[in-house]
């Protein structure tokens, strides 16, 4: 989790974080419309949003997507 939040800090705009292809970088829906999120592992993940701008993720937490 360290590293991903490590890459969320040195990201410089959103699709900086596309790369590693195993973040599968994803736009959310439904309650969490304008949230991305990015996988720690299977059941895992970071959710936040980006500001455009001050190019930095915001409102960052992890959460298990599957429960």
């Amino acid at each position: 989790m360290k590293r991903k939040l490590q890459m969320l800090k040195a990201a410089h705009a959103l699709h900086d974080l596309k790369v590693p292809p195993g973040n599968r970088l994803e736009p959310l829906q439904g309650n969490l419309l304008g949230h991305w999120s990015i996988r720690i592992n299977q059941q895992y993940r970071l959710i936040f949003q980006w500001d455009d701008d001050t190019k930095e993720a915001y409102d960052v937490y992890f959460d298990d997507y599957h429960h």
